[in-house]
């Protein structure tokens, strides 16, 4: 990764980023004005920022939120849902960081992103259950898998029952 710094390149793309060296370099790369790409084994958005975050000892995690909420331009996050014909579809969740959502993360505040991206359409932003309630409207995928994969089965229940 510091090699390919040197090389002054507008885009890197970074496959999982899985240890503190990756992500350090990855967010010191985004500081300097470079677009970067990765990606993170996590449930959604604000675990996206929190495990970014817990890599740091705990000393320099302050700096690592101000920093990230600097850098941070999206986080979108993707789950394959078995459709009723046997495939994969798939179901996303999509935060958009604006200037709410860059003090929520300086704040330490990451548990009340969710809540921003559901209240963030106009801005493009989209929340996993809604997407999965989407596919579920489209005919794509069955009640029973609805159910299984939303992060709030309960809320989802009642949606079904209104449409």
């Amino acid at each position: 990764m510091k090699a390919t710094l040197r090389q002054a390149p507008d885009v890197i793309f970074v496959g999982e980023m899985r240890d503190y060296e990756t992500i350090k370099t990855v967010l010191s790369a985004a500081e300097t004005g470079h677009l970067v790409f990765s990606t993170l084994h996590t449930l959604g958005a604000a675990e996206t920022i929190d495990r970014i975050i817990d890599v740091f000892p705990s000393a320099q995690q302050h700096q690592i939120k101000v920093q990230l909420s600097m850098v941070l331009q999206a986080v979108v996050s993707q789950l394959l849902i078995p459709t009723i014909d046997n495939k994969l579809v798939p179901a996303f969740e999509i935060l958009i960081v604006n200037n709410a959502i860059r003090t929520q993360i300086r704040d330490g505040k990451t548990y009340q992103i969710d809540n921003y991206i559901a209240s963030g359409k106009q801005d493009g932003m989209i929340t996993m259950d809604d997407s999965i309630f989407s596919l579920y409207k489209e005919g794509k995928i069955s009640k029973e898998n609805a159910l299984l994969y939303a992060v709030n089965s309960e809320l989802m229940e009642k949606k079904i029952g209104k449409a």
